[in-house]
């Protein structure tokens, strides 16, 4: 990287912090800073929400993935999250806007206890809370290994630089400085791949490229499923996508609900479909053109890096560069707000008396602490780790395993035909998925790995997710709950109704 480039990752950083700065002005309370105070329009939600969506370990993992099995990543990435988002902008999307009109929440987990009870609530929130901590710091790792690549950085030097400008406008900007942020990052990451693609376009065959490229690939790279990503690996990812872009993930609820309404909820729902539909046909062309360009590479995960340094001219490295940073900025400080929502709301309620009865300004107080706090220590995790093969990688599996678990009690619970689903329903789903996520990964891996590639997939990262949905459906058929306040809440949410903003749910 040279001075222009340079020049570009600096003035990206210092317009990142500009943005949380002017957005701190819009902030007065903790609805402004987590939920935006339900003002947020449908085309940022949406932008935002895509955005928060991936980090820049897709121009590493998903770009050795292009390069070894082609077209298939589009497949089962970018088209199965956009059939999942349509999917769920008339099933769960809607219910999040509604929630916060009716109960006041600004917390994703704040409804369930309500619909489950306090110890399904703190074991949904203490759980998925301190997982997400490593997986956060395992992203700052990502980035931190890509600014190596490209300049050489040390790593520990690329954490701070990268966790430290996120830290900053999360901490002062709440959801409005993650969402405006997460605008210009899209815009960013937009040009840089634009200016990618016809990169690659002027390195063969011009325009013609978009067509004849295919040709010229390995054998089974231009095929729509391609070795173990068959249709049985695509519909797995299909559910587990379901459940995690529609709200499973807290970060990518809080987008939704900070919607105005349910109808506009679903709007951005829809407009987050159409850019998962759209923009990757454009990002990962050069990763699918990276085996003709740079034939027999040992190590793919390389592709997007070499192909970038290759093809393009001091400064433009540099907006490719920021545009791989913004990924994993947009997503960390998406997560770190959501998180932190969860801190104040529900788990700081629980075991500190006087945390029931703090006003708004003070929530305010204790938001801004929580992220600050969870970015910080992120931080230090992907500082200290000398790996993440040992113990922390470890730790970011059993995350992986969590999500399904965790987010089946979450969205299924706001649907009328689950309303028999009680917190035992809840919990032992959440045990069962945690269970057979150890077993497939731990105890029976050896007879899994004997299986078919897309099979052992479907074992391993499908299985935990489908023994908790059918838990959690036996278990309220053959032991039906029955709560009025619970039953009353799922019929409320499930129309839009003009009703005034409540009091935050206690």
């Amino acid at each position: 990287m040279g001075f222009l480039d340079w020049l570009v990752v600096g003035a990206y950083f210092v317009v990142m912090v500009g943005i949380g700065l002017w957005a701190k002005a819009r902030i007065h309370d903790s609805r402004d800073f987590f939920t935006a105070g339900g003002r947020m329009p449908w085309w940022l939600s949406g932008i935002s929400h895509h955005m928060s969506g991936y980090s820049s370990a897709v121009f590493v993992g998903y770009a050795a993935i292009a390069y070894t099995e082609g077209f298939v990543l589009y497949v089962w990435w970018a088209l199965g999250i956009t059939f999942a988002m349509v999917v769920g902008s008339f099933l769960f999307v809607p219910r999040w806007p509604r929630l916060r009109q009716r109960l006041g929440i600004i917390s994703p987990l704040e409804y369930l206890r309500i619909r489950y009870g306090v110890p399904t609530q703190q074991l949904l929130a203490w759980s998925g809370t301190a997982l997400k901590v490593f997986d956060v710091g395992a992203k700052w790792t990502a980035t931190a290994l890509l600014l190596n690549v490209f300049a050489g950085v040390p790593l520990a030097v690329g954490i701070l630089l990268t966790g430290g400008v996120t830290l900053v406008y999360s901490t002062i900007g709440g959801l409005w400085a993650d969402a405006l942020t997460d605008m210009g990052q899209f815009l960013i990451q937009l040009v840089a791949g634009v200016v990618m693609f016809f990169a690659v376009l002027a390195a063969l065959d011009g325009l013609p490229t978009v067509w004849t490229l295919w040709d010229r690939l390995p054998e089974g790279n231009a095929e729509p499923f391609n070795g173990q990503y068959t249709v049985l690996f695509v519909m797995v990812y299909l559910l587990i996508n379901t459940l995690s872009y529609n709200g499973g993930t807290w970060n990518l609820a809080q987008r939704f609900i900070a919607s105005p309404t349910g109808s506009t909820a679903r709007r951005a729902a829809l407009f987050s479909a159409a850019l998962y539909l759209v923009w990757p046909l454009v990002m990962f062309f050069p990763m699918w053109a990276a085996p003709v360009l740079l034939p027999g590479l040992e190590d793919p995960e390389q592709s997007y890096a070499l192909l970038t340094q290759q093809l393009l001219p001091a400064g433009l490295v540099g907006l490719v560069l920021a545009g791989l940073f913004s990924h994993t900025m947009a997503m960390t400080g998406s997560v770190a707000n959501a998180i932190s929502s969860v801190v104040t709301r529900d788990i700081l309620p629980a075991v500190w008396k006087r945390g029931r009865a703090l006003d708004t300004r003070a929530e305010l107080l204790i938001g801004r602490i929580s992220v600050f706090s969870f970015i910080a220590l992120s931080m230090v995790i992907a500082l200290t780790a000398d790996s993440f093969g040992g113990v922390l990688g470890l730790i970011i599996l059993w995350f992986g395993g969590l999500v399904g678990p965790i987010a089946i009690p979450m969205l299924l619970g706001m649907l009328p035909a689950f309303k028999r689903c009680g917190p035992v329903a809840a919990i032992s789903s959440w045990a069962v998925g945690l269970l057979v996520f150890a077993l497939t990964r731990y105890v029976f891996d050896d007879a899994i790995d004997a299986l078919a590639p897309d099979q052992a997939t479907a074992v391993s990262v499908g299985g935990p997710v489908v023994c908790s949905i059918i838990v959690f459906v036996v278990i309220g058929l053959v032991a039906p709950w029955r709560n009025a306040e619970s039953d009353e809440l799922v019929d409320a949410i499930s129309r839009d109704e003009p009703v005034a903003e409540g009091e935050p749910a206690r």
